[in-house]
């Protein structure tokens, strides 16, 4: 049984934009506190981000069983009031003198446990909150709201650093995920968690849930493609801010504002994506907007002092609206055609496969930039990211989706 009202959807939205102001200063903060504050290097840098991804891949898969015997809220709830805690420890650490990189593996840890658990209920908890008839609209306000929090999040967050330092500024996503736990707690939509079987180990229900992704033919290509996204991401992490801001001696500032440019075109993707969805269908949306998007990857490989520096947010803007509209087509076509039982798991096992490649990259990218440089970190990056878009692109299945 589920009980939902009217004013439900605002205050899930609008927490959702709240977190995710805060995490794009964190994701410029961050890592500015270890390479500012505490002069870490690029195998350092590379440690933090596979420090924050790592947990994808050691309970991604297993999260995705508990959420769906659990109620959702709660993890919601909880897993942002502890992110929050988290990194609220940073500000309060430098103001005693006593910050140091091993707390910010700490915390990077911490927040990436809990955003595991996190983001599998948060697409779990959407059908019980908008009807299964209202996912390509919820996931579009949703992508918008997001998209409008990083727009401005990464310039906040450049900005902050720039006037009070990296530590100060990661108090705003700190409060940020406060704020968010109180909205999601005040969320009424009910849902009655799938009752446990006798007998049900949990390796099982794990395997349940890579089973349907791998014998489910749109969903296995589509988690290729993220796979190798997240890998080239990983690298592309640890490769902008050695570069971008060591090597070319871009202020934080305006690093936070480049940051942006994805979000900016992000916000139009959302806004035209149901349309551009019911226009063309599922499968030709998602096929045509991963080719485009590659190709307009590619220019980023020429980025340089400059004007050329301009070619960043030229094309990071076309492809962060590709990406929305690609992003918000194949989570709908998933929760749409996922039985419910099984969303939870689903929705981890999809996790699981793309994000658990992060940590992966931020070792590699890592370890590439200490043998030859930022600018090679970054150029791998963008170039792996550009090829994950192979797999839709050539997918037949994908493409012949909306064909009778």
């Amino acid at each position: 049984m589920r009980r939902r009202t009217s004013g439900d959807f605002p205050k899930f939205a609008v927490a959702n934009a709240v977190t995710q102001a805060g995490t794009q200063v964190t994701f410029v903060a961050l890592p500015l506190a270890a390479v500012l504050t505490l002069d870490a290097g690029s195998f350092q840098l590379g440690l933090l981000t596979a420090a924050e991804m790592i947990a994808f891949l050691l309970v991604g898969l297993p999260a995705g069983v508990w959420v769906d015997r659990l109620r959702r809220r709660p993890i919601l709830v909880w897993t942002d009031l502890i992110r929050g805690l988290a990194l609220l420890s940073v500000p309060i650490a430098a103001w005693l003198g006593v910050l140091s990189l091993v707390q910010l593996y700490l915390v990077a840890l911490v927040i990436g446990f809990c955003t595991v658990f996190f983001d599998v209920a948060h697409m779990s908890f959407l059908p019980a909150v908008v009807g299964r008839d209202g996912l390509e609209r919820g996931n579009s306000v949703l992508e918008a709201t997001s998209r409008v929090s990083m727009l401005a999040g990464p310039g906040l967050g450049g900005l902050l650093v720039q006037w009070l330092t990296a530590p100060v500024a990661l108090l705003a996503d700190a409060i940020s995920y406060l704020a968010s736990g109180v909205l999601l707690s005040r969320v009424r939509a009910e849902e009655t968690p799938a009752p446990r079987q006798a007998g049900r180990r949990l390796r099982k229900e794990v395997a349940e849930g890579i089973r349907y992704v791998a014998g489910e033919p749109v969903l296995r290509v589509v988690a290729v493609l993220g796979a190798l996204a997240q890998l080239g991401n990983g690298v592309w992490n640890v490769g902008q801010p050695l570069y971008l801001i060591r090597e070319l001696g871009v202020g934080a500032g305006l690093y936070g504002l480049m940051l942006s440019a994805a979000a900016a075109g992000g916000l139009a993707g959302a806004a035209f994506a149901t349309r551009i969805t019911a226009r063309f269908g599922a499968g030709r949306t998602m096929a045509g907007t991963a080719a485009v998007a590659m190709l307009l990857y590619l220019p980023l490989t020429l980025v340089a002092d400059g004007w050329r520096l301009a070619l960043f947010p030229a094309f990071m803007v076309p492809a962060g609206a590709l990406s929305v509209v690609f992003n918000i087509t194949q989570v709908s076509y998933r929760q749409r055609t996922t039985p419910e039982h099984l969303l939870g798991r689903v929705n981890a096992s999809m996790r699981f496969l793309m994000w658990s490649a992060v940590p992966v990259g931020g070792l590699l990218g890592g370890a590439l930039g200490e043998w030859s440089g930022g600018r090679a970190v970054f150029v791998t990056g963008v170039l792996l990211v550009a090829a994950a878009h192979l797999p839709v692109v050539l997918s037949r299945t994908i493409r012949h989706l909306d064909t009778p």
